[in-house]
């Protein structure tokens, strides 16, 4: 790979355009929103979705109705199945189980958080401990999180499996963040929202599993090109700002703060609609340049890479499709949107 190609090409703004008609809020979203991936989900989300359920049974985590209930709104699998349409069965239950996980560990650090960022401090020192020292769990989450580990380190290479232990530490760490945000008595700005939100998305450490998937291991100059670095966060912002849009009812019902739509909507002090319409272009323009990046790498890129790359962007195109139709964000059809 040469070095010529870490020159990004300039990429124009991608405007929302003009506002059509639009009865709710979900309806304003699928209007405006720039989505050139087409829908696709993988075989085997049935046999997936089963996995889910056994898995979080075996290590207790869903022994709370609550959380069980939560399971059944977020639909772990299908995220996992529409994100990884072409993954193998047993890759696509361990990013099924993973998305769960996340998906249960995130709430409980919220519920948490909320009432003390300290509060999260044994939460996040369990996690780390098992992540880089292999320290033997001592709770559900952290025996779920021990599980994924080892299979991740059965399934990836050493270097794979170091990446995934090292973006789910960020991960970790992230919660911590956003506990602090959430304690203070003013909404954070749009900048921190941002910076925070990439750091608790939970994308990232989906992606060293991106590269599992492929015949061949990406070679470091191909893997760590400033021009994959940069597709990688445009992925992953892309990825975590689309359900931004369809939770933000649900986040204001509960005074959640690191969201996009609702950072727009405190720093224009505007409607929730509009503040969706300001959020909606800065996706258009993160979408528009991870395109125009991969065109210009792609022909660069070896089939792994290829690969890899796909795997981001199905990212994109996956939380897309699972947040028009999870139960979690229904509320988002019911608020209306008046142009």
């Amino acid at each position: 790979m040469t070095k010529t190609s870490a020159a990004y090409e300039a990429v124009p703004v991608f405007p929302v355009g003009t506002p059509q008609p639009a009865g709710s809020l979900q309806e304003l979203i699928e209007a405006t929103l720039y989505m050139p991936f087409p829908f696709r989900t993988n075989p085997h989300e049935d046999r997936a979705a089963a996995g889910v359920d056994a898995w979080l049974a075996r290590w207790g985590i869903t022994d709370d109705p609550a959380v069980a209930d939560m399971i059944v709104r977020t639909r772990p699998a299908a995220l996992a199945a529409y994100n990884s349409p072409a993954t193998d069965a047993e890759l696509l239950q361990l990013v099924a189980d993973q998305i769960a996980y996340q998906f249960a560990f995130d709430d409980r650090a919220e519920e948490l958080g909320r009432h003390s960022p300290e509060l999260l401090l044994p939460l996040v020192c369990e996690s780390t401990d098992i992540l880089r020292d292999d320290r033997p769990p001592g709770t559900p989450l952290g025996a779920a999180l021990a599980d994924l580990h080892r299979r991740v380190q059965q399934r990836c290479t050493p270097a794979q499996a170091a990446r995934w232990a090292w973006n789910s530490r960020e991960y970790v760490h992230g919660l911590l963040y956003e506990a602090v945000a959430q304690s203070r008595p003013v909404p954070v700005r749009v900048g921190m929202c941002t910076s925070i939100r990439a750091l608790i998305a939970g994308v990232e450490p989906f992606y060293p599993l991106c590269e599992a998937a492929q015949a061949g291991e990406l070679d470091p100059e191909e893997l760590y090109h400033p021009v994959m670095r940069r597709l990688a966060r445009l992925s992953a912002d892309a990825a975590v700002w689309i359900p931004d849009l369809f939770s933000a009812v649900k986040e204001h019902r509960t005074g959640g703060m690191i969201n996009l739509a609702l950072a727009y909507q405190h720093a224009h002090h505007c409607s929730l609609p509009h503040a969706v319409t300001l959020a909606v272009g800065r996706i258009n323009t993160t979408i528009a340049e991870f395109e125009s990046l991969y065109r210009s790498i792609a022909p660069e890129l070896s089939a792994s890479g290829v690969g890899y790359v796909d795997g981001m962007a199905g990212w994109i195109r996956g939380c897309y499709y699972w947040s028009r139709t999870v139960p979690r964000y229904a509320e988002t059809a019911a608020v209306p949107a008046p142009v």
